[in-house]
């Protein structure tokens, strides 16, 4: 059975609440990635900061990415799973609820270990299914969700 934790990125860098998007934004490039997990102490999962939310909740809206921190722009807790999680329910997550990264998270701690993207996906599936789980993430109309965290946590 492959899980969450063997097709995952790990060791996946975290910037901090306080931080702000300047400092997200240098990151993201140099680490060629589209988006960063906000981290509080110990690791812990706080959300995401994407390179939309740089330029839509922040440079769109004529503030200044210097000034801004992470911590302003990301809303709600991200959907998670947890590293032994099966990789389909990895994907059924994916899928329900059109997220293109997942974040990893161990238990109990609740920490963070690694980040799932759609191109980590596509490298394990037979062409049919990547075709079909494409579909789903990227359907016109998203899903109408509650306030929902990952499988196994509760709703904030």
């Amino acid at each position: 059975m492959t899980r969450a934790s063997d097709i995952m990125h790990p060791g996946v860098e975290c910037i901090r609440e306080h931080e702000t998007l300047a400092t997200a934004a240098r990151i993201m490039r140099d680490r060629d990635v589209g988006a960063l997990p906000i981290c509080g102490e110990n690791q812990k999962l706080l959300g995401i900061v994407t390179d939309r939310d740089i330029v839509l909740k922040c440079i769109a809206e004529g503030r200044d990415p210097a000034a801004v921190t992470a911590g302003e722009v990301a809303v709600g807790r991200p959907m998670t799973v947890e590293a032994d999680e099966d990789a389909e329910q990895v994907l059924r997550v994916m899928e329900q609820y059109q997220v293109r990264r997942l974040p990893v998270i161990n238990h109990p701690e609740h920490q963070l270990v690694g980040m799932i993207t759609e191109a980590d996906i596509a490298h394990g599936l037979p062409q049919a299914r990547l075709a079909e789980f494409v579909s789903a993430v990227c359907a016109d109309e998203p899903p109408v969700h509650p306030a929902v965290t990952g499988p196994g946590q509760a709703s904030a």
